[in-house]
C-alpha cells in the first residue's frame, strides 16, 4: 500500500491524490499537520533520500526560518529541527514499500506508472 505523506491543502500534494485517484491506486494519506511525524521515520528518510532532496529551501517555511535553524536542517542531525517545522519537508513524499519518492513531477509520475 502507498503512503503519501504531505498536507491537505499543498497543491502538489493535491495533484498527486488526484492522480492516484483518476488511477485508481489506493493508498492512504498521512496528514503531516494532524498525524505529525515519528522520528524513526524522519531518520530513516534523511538517510535514504538526504536533506537536499527532502528539505526545502525555496519555500516559505524555509524563508522564515532563523539562520541558526536553516543551519541545523543542513547539519549532521537535520531531525529535530524537521520535526518541529513540518512544512520545510518537501511534498508529498510517496512511499512505495521499498523506496520514497519526494515531489510530484514527471519522474515521479513515471515510476509510479511503471508499477501499475
Amino acid at each position: 500500500m502507498i503512503t503519501l505523506y504531505g498536507i491537505p491543502n499543498c497543491g502538489t500534494v493535491k495533484k498527486a491524490r488526484a492522480w492516484l485517484e483518476e488511477k485508481g491506486v489506493e493508498y492512504q494519506f498521512h496528514d503531516f499537520k494532524k498525524q505529525g511525524l515519528d522520528a524513526k521515520t524522519a531518520e530513516a528518510w534523511v538517510k535514504e533520500l538526504g536533506t537536499d532532496k527532502l528539505v526545502n529551501r525555496k519555500g516559505t517555511t524555509w524563508r522564515k526560518l532563523d539562520d541558526a535553524t536553516q543551519a541545523l536542517l543542513q547539519g549532521q542531525n537535520p531531525v529535530p529541527s524537521m520535526l518541529e517545522n513540518l512544512s520545510v519537508i518537501k511534498r508529498p513524499v510517496i512511499d512505495l514499500g521499498d523506496r520514497r519518492l519526494v515531489g510530484f513531477g514527471p519522474d515521479e509520475v513515471a515510476t509510479l506508472e511503471g508499477r501499475l
